[in-house]
């Protein structure tokens, strides 16, 4: 009787799985920098958590890739980055050690609207000019001269979650739910947070300041603050003894009340250049470099960015 009743038990077990539906592992989704990480965590949020390659105050033009790394990116079902052009450090790795995983290029995401990186006045460096333009030609890769930290505008950011929803529904069906409501919800927090930051700038947005590299563009654009020049065109490389006297010649021309520098780069430039001429001076950190990752973090990084523009100005 007993081994009856066992045996009815595991048929009945054998049948249940049998017609049960297969659990589908979710995807192993890989990001190059912390902005973007955060705003795709918050689209996956209580399914899996996505790979963050860049950390800290890394660059993504430099980065040296890691074996944990390049073990992300074979393994990864889909690649999720702003594109060639911002994180280049990143585009060959991908090429030969993803070449089975899909890879989302945000700056071609519908929605997501690009900027040209300013020209002219203190936006450029005189010094080297031939030199830099060069530069910038030879990397451009047939797009132009764009401002690629698109994440700074909350439009882009709203457009960023979206277009990693639906990618991530494309390639994990049964989780299509569970990102559609994830995406809902950040930017439900995407358009609080916007209206939080116009309030804490309305009095000082029309204060002109200078940047460390012109990479806030959206974030102007979209709270109509007011950024007058750039201390330098590529952050890689620092700016010359001449660029710096001419900038500190240009600050009683433009009034600047703040010099931004970031949290990468050498502060003592930004102090040198300010000294005797009566501008502030504070950090801007664009990328969340301090930051502890995950779907808190992007908005962190911007509402540091209002406190620190509200606190200088």
């Amino acid at each position: 009787m007993r081994a009856r009743i066992w045996w009815y038990l595991a048929a009945a077990i054998a049948l249940v799985t049998a017609s049960a539906p297969a659990l589908q592992a979710a995807p192993k989704v890989v990001t190059t920098i912390q902005p973007i990480h955060s705003l795709v965590s918050g689209v996956m949020q209580g399914i899996a958590e996505p790979v963050l390659l860049l950390k800290g105050g890394a660059s993504p033009h430099t980065y040296s890739l890691r074996p944990s790394d390049a073990r992300a990116l074979q393994g990864a079902d889909i690649i999720i980055w702003v594109g060639e052009d911002l994180e280049s450090s990143f585009a060959k790795p991908i090429q030969t050690l993803a070449k089975k995983s899909k890879v989302l290029a945000l700056t071609d995401a519908p929605g997501v609207r690009l900027l040209r990186v300013r020209e002219g006045g203190a936006w450029d460096e005189e010094e080297e000019a031939g030199r830099d333009k060069k530069h910038d030609a030879d990397h451009d890769h047939g797009r132009g001269r764009f401002d690629l930290h698109i994440w700074l505008d909350p439009d882009n950011a709203k457009a960023i979650v979206r277009a990693a929803a639906g990618a991530l529904s494309r390639i994990d069906k049964a989780n299509t739910q569970a990102y559609q409501e994830n995406t809902a919800r950040v930017i439900v927090r995407l358009e609080a947070m916007q209206q939080r930051i116009r309030g804490q700038l309305a009095s000082v947005k029309t204060r002109p300041y200078l940047v460390f590299h012109d990479a806030y563009h959206y974030f102007e654009k979209h709270f109509g603050t007011n950024g007058v020049g750039a201390v330098t065109v590529s952050p890689e490389r620092a700016p010359g003894a001449k660029r710096i006297a001419e900038l500190r010649a240009r600050l009683g021309q433009i009034h600047a009340a703040c010099i931004f520098a970031e949290p990468q780069f050498r502060p003592d430039i930004i102090r040198v250049i300010s000294a005797g001429t009566g501008a502030r001076t504070a950090t801007l950190d664009p990328l969340g470099a301090v930051l502890a990752p995950g779907p808190g973090a992007y908005f962190r990084l911007m509402e540091n960015l209002a406190v620190s523009m509200r606190g200088c100005l």
